[in-house]
């Protein structure tokens, strides 16, 4: 079985690493890129745990091929925090205590970050709607929708100031 050789971008650095023709996006990043953050949960793209973005895009990455990764943008949760300070969508997960296994919080965060690129002031619905691919079985869901939503109003203080 011959190996592709696969370069890319994650998390803002150039990467490289030899994927089989069936290895998962989400296979390559936890086994030949050593970042866990993203989870394996379902493999069939149900549950949004290995939520990661492609060129800006949120794709589940249990469902992308890694070769399909050549000359493109990955960025992973490891990518969200910079320079050791916490993204603001992290920092109010925390204040809300919006997880409690964190098993599934990686994808959340991934996701909600990915919504607010697009929409930098969502409402309660489109929140709602937008994070309905990712499951939890712990929370109930109202913490990491307040954590959202709070942190959507103080990005957009920030962007005035």
């Amino acid at each position: 079985m011959s190996k592709a050789h696969v370069t890319t971008t994650v998390n803002g650095d150039p990467v490289e690493f030899l994927a089989t023709p069936g290895m998962t996006l989400l296979d390559a990043l936890r086994d030949e890129l050593n970042l866990t953050g993203a989870k394996e949960g379902c493999g069939s793209g149900d549950c949004g745990a290995c939520s990661v973005t492609v060129d800006g895009r949120l794709v589940c990455s249990c469902l992308v091929l890694a070769p399909e990764v050549e000359g493109r943008r990955v960025t992973t949760i490891e990518g969200m925090a910079q320079g050791g300070q916490l993204h603001m969508l992290q920092q109010k997960f925390l204040e809300h205590a919006a997880l409690q296994c964190g098993f599934c919080t990686p994808g959340f965060l991934v996701a909600a970050k990915a919504l607010l690129d697009v929409n930098p002031d969502p409402t309660e619905t489109e929140t709602r709607y937008w994070l309905a691919g990712n499951l939890c079985r712990c929370t109930g869901y109202d913490k990491i929708i307040r954590a959202v939503m709070d942190a959507a109003a103080e990005l957009r203080q920030e962007k005035i100031a």
